[in-house]
This record gives C-alpha cells, structure tokens and sequence, in this order.
C-alpha cells in the first residue's frame, strides 16, 4: 500500500525524522521526503536538478545528520595526503551525496558517477571505494567491464553479423579459448590488434564481402599498398595473426596470410648517443626517476616489467630482483648504484605513503593508495625521461653495448634473460662481419 497525505495541496510534506529539516521547500533532500518508504521505481536518477541547487552552496553549509557528518570526517582523514584539488573534489562528492541520500541505507554505484559526471569539481571513484569498504555501495556489474573489452564489443557490433561472429572467433583463440593450448592475450593486447584491422575490415564488408572466407592474398595486398613502415608491419602482423586463428578453428579453409610478407618487426639496434645518456641521472629529480632510468639503463629491463615488479620480488639482503615473465623468472642481481637506488626508493615511499598497502615495487600519488592497486601508468614512465631517448632506446642501448663487448650470446640471454634470436640479433648487430648476411 502506497500511503499518501490527502487533501493537501503541493509537494508532500516530510515527516518527521527527528533531524533538522532545511528550511527551503527547494533544499529538502530526498532522505526527509517519506524516509523508511522503499523505492518504488529503478530508473535512473537525475542529478541534474539537485545540483543545480546546490551548486552555490560551499559543502560546510549542507546541513548534514550526525552520522553523514562522522562519515565524511572519517572519510577526509583517509584523504588528508592527497593533492588539494583531489580532496576537495572527494569531499563534495561524498558530502552531496550523504545530504541527499543519506547514508543509513547503501547508495547506489551508478548514482555516484552520474553524479560526478556532471561537474568536473566532483570525484567517482576514490567515493565508491570508500563506500565500499564500509558495505555501503550497490555495485554496477556494467560499471566493472574492462574497457577493452568494452571497445572490442562496441568495434564488433558495428561489423556484420556472420564476420563479426568470425573475429570474436579469433579473440577466443588469443584468449587461450582454442583448440590449442596457449598463454592467454590481454584484452588490451587484442584491441591494439584489432585497432588496425577495423579499417580493412570495414572496407571489405562495404565492398560487399559477407565473410572472411572470401579474403584472397589481392585484397591483403589491397589493404597494405597505402601503408608503410610501422603502419604496415602491425596492419601484416594483425592480419596473420587473425587467419591463422581461424584456420586453427576451422573458420576458414586456408590461411591467405601464408605467403605475406610482414618485413622486419624490429629493425636493427641502434645505441643512444653518449651526450644524450650523460648526465641521465643527474637530470633526473625524484628517487622514483632514478630508479626507472637505472633499471632501463643499466639492467635492461623493460617498461612493462619495471610497472608490474612488486616489493615482495626485491631482496635487498641478497641484492637480487625477480622479474615475472609469464610462467618464467628471471633473477635480477643488483650492482650498487642499483641497490642504492632502491633503498633511497623505499625509504621515500615509507616516508610519504606509509599507509600504502599496494604490492607493486613503484607507486605514485594517484596509485599509492588506491584500493584497487593498480600498476603505475605507462606514461608516468615516460614521463621521467628529458627529451630524446625512451626507455625502450636505453634498454636496447644497453644490451647493444654488452654485445659489442662479447660475442657470447649464451651471456646476453644470461644477464638479461633474453631469447637465443634477439640475442643473435643483437650480437649479429654489433659483429655484422661474423654473420652471414651484412646490413646493407
């Protein structure tokens, strides 16, 4: 039974709650109006309006229950060590949300980031996080889909129907779902592929072709005669890989990939400059830049492995580090500039996030404390560098100038755990005279 006041005129009156009411009809936040009735309606709030109102108002003048209040107390001292404008976005979101809401029942996860959508001032995530810890948070499935995953969806729903069907075929083979056995690929890997086959793709399906069964090696060469360089080689690479999964899946009767030429992956090594590699380190101005561009620099070690290394890999006793490459390890032994520069690394991260609970060897501001604790991002990396080299030039750079000094590549894979063909590559660079093909 819906329970309703008769007979009077206007919006309804709330009830008495035993909690100051605002004294503006237009202020009266949802949690005063009939408080205890249960929703009756699921569509989606509108938060707009609300906001509208509120927008003028500082969050200290939102006249908040003694519970809200404690909540968003506790909630700005877990903050306290994040960027001004951090806080403050956090702190509004919560206090919005709590006046309007209420905080005795749990809010709903799509109702914050509707919310925070609308004003650049306001912050989702850092609020569902915290509502969460404390069993106050509805979670929207829809809202934790990775979204590569999502983009691969959205890229497939606009191809046909029967060559859709064939290139989610070939993401199931990458996700180790085939006939074969194999590591699976990471939705963000698949979408860098399917990135560059989307434009022929939709070339061929508005030409007409209804399946890719009907791809022949004149329409691959089509496909790669306006492209050239790395644009070529990953468009090739792509197309290989997507027709060899569906010959694996017997999706397609022959691979036209076969015979098609990709060209070098790679290239040739090539070393730094000496006047951009002097002074690296000098230049750099935060321990978390040090250690970066020593690991780069010194231990080759790539940029992927440099985000995902966590602490408990490091032993500083028996100065080693140990790299996670798939199913394999790989141990890292520390010289002493290194080791120097983790110990100056961690004793800086204990000083400025104590609290930090997340694994990974690198954190920042943003990752520190992040529930979630996710890895460093791959641009905070680039990030420490000047301008000039990559952490991709100063690794190869690296094992260049080892293979320069040795022509042993069993003591290339060795110290870098490389493979046995790129470590012939880089020795075949270094001493072209003891290869049987020179570089042109």
């Amino acid at each position: 039974m819906i329970d309703v006041p008769v007979g009077v005129g206007g919006p309804y009156l709330p009830l008495h709650v035993g909690e100051p009411v605002p004294e503006s009809a237009d202020m009266t936040p949802a949690m005063m109006v009939c408080r205890g009735q249960e929703a009756l309606f699921t569509m989606r709030r509108d938060w707009s309006p609300v906001l509208a109102r509120l927008r003028s108002r500082p969050p200290g003048e939102l006249p908040l229950t003694g519970v809200t209040a404690a909540m968003v107390e506790d909630f700005a001292e877990l903050r306290r060590d994040q960027p001004a404008s951090g806080f403050r976005k956090n702190i509004r979101t919560l206090t919005i949300l709590g006046y309007w809401l209420g905080v005795e029942n749990a809010l709903h996860e799509r109702d914050v980031y509707d919310l925070a959508r609308l004003d650049t001032h306001l912050a989702a995530k850092p609020v569902c996080q915290f509502l969460r810890a404390r069993g106050l948070l509805v979670d929207d499935p829809r809202l934790h889909r990775d979204r590569d995953l999502v983009w691969i969806e959205t890229a497939l729903h606009a191809l046909p129907q029967p060559v859709a069907e064939e290139v989610r075929a070939w993401s199931d083979v990458l996700r180790s779902q085939g006939p074969r056995e194999s590591e699976p690929r990471s939705w963000e890997g698949i979408r860098r592929y399917l990135t560059n086959l989307e434009p022929a793709l939709i070339a061929w399906t508005q030409a007409g072709m209804t399946t890719l069964r009907e791809v022949t090696l004149d329409h691959l060469q089509e496909a790669l005669d306006d492209l050239a360089g790395t644009a070529r080689r990953q468009l090739a690479v792509a197309l290989r890989s997507l027709f060899r999964a569906l010959k694996q899946k017997k999706v397609v009767f022959r691979d036209p990939t076969r015979h098609l030429a990709v060209g070098d992956l790679t290239g040739i090594p090539r070393p730094v400059p000496s006047d951009q590699l002097a002074g690296l380190l000098d230049q750099a101005e935060t321990p978390f830049a040090r250690l970066t561009i020593a690991l780069a620099a010194v231990h080759a070690v790539t940029g992927a492995e440099i985000r995902t290394a966590l602490t408990t890999d490091l032993n500083l006793a028996c100065g080693t580090l140990e790299l996670r490459r798939g199913l394999l390890r790989h141990a890292l032994y520390l010289e002493e500039l290194t080791h120097r520069l983790f110990t100056d690394w961690l004793a800086y991260r204990h000083q400025r996030w104590p609290a930090s609970t997340n694994p990974h060897l690198l954190v920042t501001q943003k990752t520190a404390l992040d529930p979630d604790h996710p890895a460093v991002h791959r641009g905070t990396l680039g990030q420490v560098l000047p301008k000039g080299p990559t952490l991709d030039r100063l690794r190869q750079d690296r094992i260049l100038d080892e293979a320069f000094a040795t022509s042993d590549p069993l003591k290339l894979m060795r110290l870098f755990g490389i493979t046995e063909q790129t470590a012939m590559r880089y020795v075949g660079t270094a001493h072209p005279e003891r290869t049987a093909k020179l570089p042109r």
